[in-house]
């Protein structure tokens, strides 16, 4: 059995490599408390960067022809299947399109929808050349659209100056292309404004 005065110097050595921060006057104002609390130092641990995923340039996408369609696929009946899957979406993001539903809540769902599948038609344009052209919308872009028509020819249409119309279990909803210049994610988040007059 150890005497007082050595358990009180073993504690008092113990408590100064448990707490070297810690003055000697310090511990021994612990020491006449009940209780003792040792620190314990933790090793700061350092925060691994997460690797961001490098995604293609625009440059590099056009080389590589990653949204082009080749020529042996450009056919107006292969995608009448996507039109069908479209028409279904539709009606259920417009509740099923029942005859009695509000044409503007109907507008306020296409203009936000994904438009890919959809059959367009070009009704007014500052170009004559675009004007009656139809087809299935297959590939949409911020500045244009890429349509494939009856004909099985892929057009490239630009949204600017352009208004399109757009049918479905007889609604019929016009979009205005030159305030339509956006990427379909953008459009789904933005608000867009009724106004009495556009211009094309």
């Amino acid at each position: 059995p150890q005497s007082s005065e050595e358990a009180r110097a073993f504690v008092s050595a113990f408590l100064k490599r448990s707490m070297p921060r810690k003055k000697d006057e310090a511990i021994q104002a612990v020491l006449t408390q009940k209780a003792v609390v040792l620190e314990h130092r933790s090793k700061r641990r350092r925060k691994q960067k997460r690797k961001k995923t490098k995604s293609f340039t625009a440059r590099q996408r056009r080389e590589m022809r990653l949204f082009e369609i080749e020529p042996e696929q450009q056919r107006y009946d292969i995608f009448l299947p996507l039109h069908e899957l479209w028409k279904q979406y539709i009606r259920e993001l417009c509740y099923g399109l029942k005859p009695d539903a509000q044409p503007q809540m109907v507008q306020g769902k296409l203009l936000k929808a994904d438009l890919h599948g959809a059959i367009v038609t070009v009704t007014k344009s500052k170009c004559p050349s675009y004007v009656g052209i139809t087809g299935i919308i297959l590939q949409e872009f911020k500045h244009v659209f890429k349509i494939i028509t009856k004909e099985d020819k892929l057009k490239v249409v630009p949204k600017l100056n352009n208004v399109f119309s757009l049918e479905i279990d007889g609604f019929v909803s016009y979009i205005y292309g030159s305030k339509f210049q956006l990427r379909a994610s953008e459009r789904s988040a933005k608000k867009f404004k009724l106004r009495g007059t556009i211009d094309l």
